[in-house]
């Protein structure tokens, strides 16, 4: 008796078995393909930029049952934003954007961003096995450049034949080393070589770190060797320019103008209309004492008519 119940048992579960590995055998098998581009995201950071990167990716579904994949971003320390996950309809592909925002004025660098596509479900069923596609990525954040120039003595008055260092603050406030050509600008070299002045510039392209300290940069000058008798008023326009952003399609230039006063030749110790003054006062002077001296002369004669 015992020995029949065991024989209907195994049979029993032989046939469970016989029909489940059929079964088995016909569940869809998932599958799921992801590519993107560009696969270099360029993400300008500049002030007035829109400090973000944009990437297209396409996911395709192989098999002929609809899929619902998920979708994971990973980026190395930038924001992103993206759908969570989709509906693939069986031989079908679908298109979604990745866009990645950088921070403000970000220093130039490259990072890494990951974006995977993973199916959850096929023909509304959890897939039987894990089927997943990823695709790497670099974020490139792009340089630029900015420029600032401060006079260190914005109005300077000397003598003739004087020599001075004009000393200017360049900053580079840019988002990476840059070289920055510096100068006096043609115009306002020409105005001054004119009037007598002597310039040289030590340098004329200085290598500035994007750091918020300033590079200094002398301009040496000498005034004129004879001013005359007025004085004269002269502008000194100095200028620094990035190197890169010439390199690149769009000068960026700034300037700084100072002025220069260099006093006219007086006698020592007197001005000249404060001296002629004196000196018209002083002829005046000696005029009404010497008619005095003649009017009294007369007079004194006509009293003492035998002398």
């Amino acid at each position: 008796m015992m020995k029949r119940a065991v024989f209907i048992l195994a049979l029993y579960v032989g046939s469970l078995m016989l029909v489940a590995v059929p079964a088995a055998a016909q569940a869809p098998t998932a599958a799921i393909s992801l590519s993107c581009a560009p696969i270099s995201i360029n993400v300008e950071v500049k002030p007035g930029s829109t400090y973000s990167g944009f990437t297209t990716c396409t996911a395709s579904n192989p098999t002929t049952y609809q899929e619902k994949i998920s979708i994971l971003v990973t980026s190395d320390g930038l924001a992103t934003a993206s759908p969570g996950d989709m509906y693939i309809g069986g031989n079908q592909e679908v298109d979604f954007q990745i866009s990645v925002r950088a921070t403000p004025y970000l220093t130039m660098q490259s990072r890494t961003l990951s974006v995977s596509a993973t199916v959850q479900e096929i023909n509304s069923l959890p897939p039987i096995n894990t089927a997943s596609s990823q695709n790497n990525m670099i974020v490139n954040i792009m340089q630029y450049s900015l420029v600032q120039v401060e006079a260190v003595e914005p109005f300077v008055q000397l003598m003739p034949k004087k020599d001075k260092n004009f000393e200017f603050k360049v900053y580079n406030l840019g988002n990476q080393i840059d070289f920055m050509k510096v100068g006096v600008t043609d115009a306002s070299r020409d105005d001054l070589e004119q009037a007598g002045f002597t310039i040289n510039l030590p340098a004329v392209k200085v290598q500035i770190d994007a750091i918020p300290t300033a590079t200094n940069v002398r301009v040496m000058a000498r005034t004129p060797k004879t001013q005359g008798w007025s004085d004269a008023y002269h502008v000194l326009d100095f200028y620094a320019e990035s190197e890169f952003a010439c390199n690149n399609g769009g000068c960026i230039r700034e300037s700084q103008m100072i002025t220069v006063y260099v006093r006219g030749v007086y006698l020592p110790g007197f001005e000249v209309i404060p001296a002629l003054s004196m000196l018209a006062l002083a002829a005046a002077v000696v005029g009404r004492r010497m008619t005095g001296s003649e009017d009294e002369e007369g007079e004194w004669r006509e009293a003492a008519p035998g002398l």
